[in-house]
């Protein structure tokens, strides 16, 4: 599905098989070298305490390893969980994690092999900027039920700030801002969309800890515009000296709901009544 023109100027295409690639490489040391996404994980568990919702359904979309699997089930106890990755591997990595009702789905968040309607609530954690993020939305409103929740983090667009400055702008990835996620959601037909942000900073004894830990959890550059040649040596050692000890990441954090359909697919119009309670 094309991006928005404005989009389309201001975001380089990701290249996304091979993105599928390197987290393929990556599933038996991602678990050890993503710690941002295990905190932003954890920060998100901690909001979900204000959502009162009872879901009978989770998808974990965009699941890795399923980090936190077990922090969700021991809150929805009885619940039907889906992981959906487009990693295999991953799916594997994590197979301490899972219980029973849960199902393994490998598969595009973009192209969901989901029934309409058939989830309640839709977790996703630091997935959304490896997508083509409206048209991943508008898959997850498909799937959700009327009534259901997305609850999402992604990067924004003063990430790897640092990273960029030191090695160029062609290769480090770019990320959307909270007001064009905002702006999508609402184009992807979610209701209230709620979002807010957060700097975080990861400081490294050496500068090259980072691009370890990159090439560890499987998110080197991945842009359809990167320099496909071999740097020089001048170049890499210049690099290797302005790389930063620390990096910078804008968390974007964000829930919206599937409004109930006000219409049928035949144009009439849908009432819901509500049973009156006597005094």
């Amino acid at each position: 599905m094309p991006r928005p023109p404005l989009l389309n100027e201001r975001f380089p295409e990701l290249d996304r098989g091979a993105a599928r690639r390197a987290f393929e490489r990556a599933a038996r040391s991602y678990a050890g070298a993503s710690r941002l996404e295990a905190e932003v994980g954890e920060r998100m568990l901690e909001r979900l305490e204000y959502l009162k919702i009872a879901p009978r359904r989770v998808l974990d979309a965009g699941s890795g390893p399923s980090r936190e699997a077990r922090a969700l089930a021991a809150r929805y106890a009885g619940t039907q969980f889906v992981s959906l990755d487009y990693s295999l591997a991953m799916l594997r990595s994590g197979r301490a994690r899972f219980f029973e009702k849960k199902s393994f789905v490998c598969a595009d968040l973009q192209g969901l092999p989901l029934a309409g309607e058939s989830i309640d609530f839709a977790w996703s954690n630091m997935v959304l900027h490896w997508t083509e993020p409206l048209a991943a939305l508008r898959e997850l409103q498909r799937v959700l039920a009327p009534e259901g929740l997305l609850m999402f983090s992604t990067l924004g667009p003063d990430s790897l700030k640092e990273l960029r400055a030191a090695a160029g702008t062609t290769r480090v990835h770019e990320f959307l801002d909270m007001h064009d996620l905002g702006d999508m959601l609402v184009e992807a037909g979610f209701s209230a969309p709620v979002m807010d942000m957060e700097m975080l900073t990861i400081s490294y004894e050496r500068g090259d800890a980072l691009l370890a830990d990159l090439r560890a959890s499987g998110q080197t550059n991945r842009r359809r515009d990167r320099p496909r040649g071999l740097a020089s040596r001048r170049w890499l050692e210049k690099a290797r000296a302005a790389l930063p000890r620390e990096a910078s990441f804008e968390v974007i954090y964000g829930h919206a709901w599937k409004s109930a359909p006000r219409k049928l697919a035949d144009g009439r119009d849908v009432v819901r009544f509500h049973r009156a309670s006597l005094r």
